[in-house]
């Protein structure tokens, strides 16, 4: 293996000369998106559903999101890094679900956009985040939206506020009491 070195003399990682690309979901994605689902929401809390019917389940409602395109996904693939067998893995995604609103008078726009699932495997992470959301922001921007929403986790919201992220508080939440 040639060990490759900047022109400073420091190495170069492994990690740096990966090629992350960020690309809009397709429904053959959904195996792959349901498990990093499992991965980041079963890594925060207890599951209560069997890791392969979860998976199961899950793919199935994101392939069929993705087909009528009632939900937009980003991915990020890296390279594997082998020109004889080029292959790229999913390490990341983001969501987003426009939410149309009442039409009003006074000059804003009248959509929203619902962003969910940011996800980055923990060894890729230190910008595939910021991408993902810069595709997703960026689809907002171009397409009307008013106004982005979200529920950061305790970790995320530093990167949330770096890209425009304010938390106004004017929004409430209602939530069910209900559980699985």
């Amino acid at each position: 293996m040639v060990e490759r070195r900047r022109r400073s003399g420091r190495k170069i990682s492994a990690r740096a000369r990966q090629v992350i690309v960020v690309r809009a979901a397709v429904a053959s994605d959904a195996p792959t998106l349901a498990a990093l689902r499992w991965a980041f929401r079963a890594g925060r809390a207890a599951a209560r559903e069997d890791h392969s019917a979860f998976v199961a389940r899950c793919a199935d409602w994101m392939r069929r999101e993705l087909q009528a395109k009632r939900w937009r996904c980003w991915v990020a693939t890296r390279d594997q890094g082998n020109p004889a067998h080029p292959q790229s893995e999913i390490i990341g995604q983001v969501w987003l679900q426009i939410l149309p609103k009442v039409p009003n008078p006074v000059g804003e726009r009248d959509r929203h956009a619902y962003l969910s699932n940011l996800y980055v495997v923990p060894e890729a992470r230190g910008g595939v985040g910021s991408r993902l959301l810069d595709a997703a922001l960026g689809w907002a921007d171009q397409h009307g939206v008013d106004c982005a929403i979200l529920w950061p986790t305790p970790k995320s919201t530093t990167l949330y506020k770096r890209h425009g992220f304010v938390r106004p508080g004017d929004v409430m939440e209602r939530k069910s009491g209900r559980s699985l």
